[in-house]
C-alpha cells in the first residue's frame, strides 16, 4: 500500500513538471524584429540618456524580438525561473552595445535593458531559442535589415525632414524584400516621427516572411525623419 502511494504521489510529481516545462515554453506563431530611431526616442521621451560607452551612432537599434501569435495577442513573461545572464553573452557585450543600446535615463550599461527584454519576451521563445541563441539571432537579423542603408539609399535621410509614410515602407521593401510595420510617436511640437519599424520573422529566429498582422500605424500621412 505504501509503494502504491508513493507511485502515486511521484506520477503527480511528473506530471505537475511537464504542465510546468508546457506552460514556460508556450508556443508562437511568429516574431516581432522591432528596431527603433534614436532621434525619435528621445523626442518622444524630450530627454534620453547616452550609454556609459558614449552616444550611439545615428542608426536603428533593437528594441527587441518579440514572440508573437497571428491574433494579434502575445505571451509574455513566460519563465520567471530563467534569468538574464550576462556571463552567458559576455562575448556579444561589445557588439550589443552598438547594436542594441539603451537610450533610457540614468545613463546604465544596458543590462537593465537586456535583461527586460529576455525576462519578458525571450522566455516566451524558449522551445526554439536559449539566452545567448535569443541574442545572437536578434544582431543577426539586425544585420540582414540595415534600415537606415535602405532608407537613405532611396533619398529618406534623417534631416528632419517629412516624407510620405509610404515611401518608407516601399523603401524598406524594396531593400529587404518583406513588408514592414510602421509606428510613429508625437514630438514636443506636435509632429509625428518614424519611431519604430516592425519586421516579422519565422519561429527560429532566422529568417523573414510577410507578417501575418501588422502593429497599426498610428502615423501621418507625412512623417518626420528627425536628426539624432
Amino acid at each position: 500500500m505504501k509503494l502504491f502511494t508513493c507511485s502515486i504521489v511521484l506520477i503527480n510529481l511528473l506530471v505537475l513538471q511537464s504542465f510546468s516545462v508546457l506552460c514556460f515554453s508556450q508556443d508562437f506563431d511568429f516574431f516581432y524584429f522591432v528596431q527603433q530611431w534614436p532621434g525619435s526616442y528621445c523626442d518622444s521621451k524630450q530627454r534620453c540618456c547616452y550609454p556609459k560607452t558614449g552616444k550611439p551612432a545615428a542608426d536603428f537599434g533593437i528594441h527587441g524580438l518579440w514572440p508573437n501569435y497571428n491574433d494579434g495577442g502575445y505571451p509574455s513573461n513566460c519563465d520567471p525561473d530563467s534569468r538574464f545572464d550576462r556571463s552567458e553573452i559576455s562575448d556579444l557585450i561589445r557588439t550589443m552595445e552598438k547594436e542594441w543600446p539603451t537610450l533610457s535615463c540614468p545613463s546604465n550599461d544596458g543590462i537593465k535593458f537586456w535583461t527586460h527584454e529576455w525576462v519578458k519576451h525571450g522566455t516566451c521563445s524558449e522551445s526554439e531559442l536559449g539566452r545567448r541563441q535569443y541574442f545572437e539571432a536578434a544582431i543577426a537579423l539586425k544585420r540582414k535589415a540595415n534600415l537606415l542603408d535602405a532608407l537613405t539609399n532611396a533619398g529618406i535621410k534623417p534631416n528632419d525632414e517629412f516624407y510620405k509614410i509610404e515611401d518608407f515602407r516601399d523603401a524598406i521593401n524594396e531593400a529587404i524584400g518583406y513588408t514592414p510595420g510602421i509606428e510613429c510617436n508625437v514630438d514636443p511640437s506636435g509632429n509625428s516621427q518614424l519611431y519604430q519599424v516592425y519586421l516579422c520573422v519565422d519561429t527560429s529566429g532566422s529568417d523573414f516572411i510577410e507578417c501575418p498582422l501588422l502593429p497599426r500605424a498610428r502615423c501621418g500621412s507625412s512623417i518626420q525623419f528627425p536628426k539624432f
